[in-house]
């Protein structure tokens, strides 16, 4: 079979990028360009300056990734673009420079959603390493700043199939991460400094406890926290009624509750303020303006988080007899989520996979991996194919 080189374009929420991956499986150029500068001083993602950055970054960015890969506009195969889900205003970017680059070049374009292409990240980079054999059904837990999902996948052909088990009905995973991080005064985003200040506290020092998720008619209890030694978080196997969904704005209370009972706002602010003259910051420097109770606050919302993470997606790994688990997106990157799914999974016999950390964050790399069963498929984007800022992966 003939090589085909495909032009990604991902432009979801803050990072513009590009890459050309040959065949699905081999990436030849990943160009990412981050707008964490822009959006530092807002402590989160300004929908409106996201899309203006994609407008000044798109052209360049898609000129670096064909210059590294020694390819031009004219010798790709395919142009693939994120549809969906994301911010409005920034996929549109994105994807009305891909529709025009098809346009302009006869070329085949191709809409691939964001979180199959979290999936592919993976499936690509094992490809890459020469493992093409997959064992099903695989369980995805896709966990990043704007996505908390559990999909139980199918092999038919070249495609996927995915139906999905579990979900955030609120906060993101990541999403929690970055307002602790903006609640205590740590800046953004928030996921990279907590995974590095964990490391400096103590786990145990803070109990959390999460909802029992059962049927959407049926009361829900919120986290609360108390100063204790014991682990943190608490979950239940599955029993009728329950389901595999997640709930992350209650340990985000908890710890604003316990902000407020321990008189931390002064120090948070005077860290806040002394961060924010710093050009480049270190890990030196967050250490240097947190005090021990804020490193045992920190160490122990992430012992939390992750711990629920871990258990009810082995919990559904084993309700649904799956033979391989996937974890993937911006939080795979967390050192500590990955160490305790290759134990706890280990454990139980269960292979798991991770992208590797560049991969793990939004890239174009993923977006053109995924668009090549399609490409196989002549499964082409419509004419009038436009962003789908809530689009489902199914």
């Amino acid at each position: 079979m003939a090589e085909t080189y495909i032009l990604g374009i991902e432009s979801s929420c803050d990072e513009t990028a590009a890459a050309v991956v040959r065949s699905g499986e081999q990436v030849i150029s990943n160009v990412v360009l981050s707008q964490f500068a822009t959006h530092r001083p807002y402590e989160g993602v300004v929908p409106e300056l996201a899309s203006r950055e994609h407008l000044r970054a798109i052209v360049p960015v898609v000129r670096a990734a064909l210059k590294d890969a020694g390819k031009t506009y004219e010798t790709v195969d395919a142009i693939a673009v994120t549809r969906g889900p994301g911010l409005a205003g920034a996929l549109l970017v994105g994807i009305s420079y891909a529709k025009a680059l098809a346009f302009a070049l006869d070329k085949p374009l191709i809409a691939v959603n964001h979180l199959e292409g979290h999936i592919h990240a993976v499936l690509l980079e094992e490809r890459q390493k020469g493992n093409h054999e997959v064992r099903f059904p695989v369980l995805a837990l896709v966990v990043s700043g704007g996505h908390t999902h559990l999909y139980l996948a199918q092999a038919k052909g070249q495609h996927w199939t995915y139906e999905n088990v579990g979900h955030t009905r609120d906060d993101a995973a990541g999403e929690a991460f970055d307002k602790v991080a903006k609640l205590l005064g740590l800046g953004y985003p928030g996921g990279p400094v907590i995974n590095r200040l964990a490391e400096h506290g103590n786990p145990q020092a803070v109990k959390f406890t999460f909802a029992q998720m059962k049927h959407r008619d049926r009361r829900e209890t919120q986290g609360q926290s108390t100063r204790s030694s014991s682990a943190a978080p608490q979950t239940q196997a599955p029993s009728l009624g329950m389901t595999f969904d997640f709930s992350f704005s209650g340990i985000k209370t908890a710890v604003l509750r316990y902000v407020e009972t321990h008189g931390m706002k002064a120090a948070i602010e005077r860290r806040r303020a002394e961060l924010a003259k710093i050009a480049k910051l270190t890990t030196e420097d967050y250490l240097r303006l947190c005090d021990r109770e804020t490193l045992d606050l920190v160490a122990s919302f992430q012992n939390a988080v992750i711990g629920d993470l871990v258990e009810k997606t082995l919990t559904a790994a084993r309700e649904y007899e799956a033979a391989t688990l996937f974890v993937t997106g911006g939080v795979a990157a967390n050192s500590e989520l990955r160490r305790r799914f290759e134990e706890k999974a280990g454990q139980e016999g269960l292979p798991v996979f991770f992208p590797s950390r560049p991969l793990s964050t939004d890239n174009a790399a993923m977006i053109a991996a995924a668009a090549y069963p399609k490409f196989l498929a002549q499964e082409w984007a419509e004419p009038e194919l436009s962003a789908e800022a809530g689009l489902v992966l199914k």
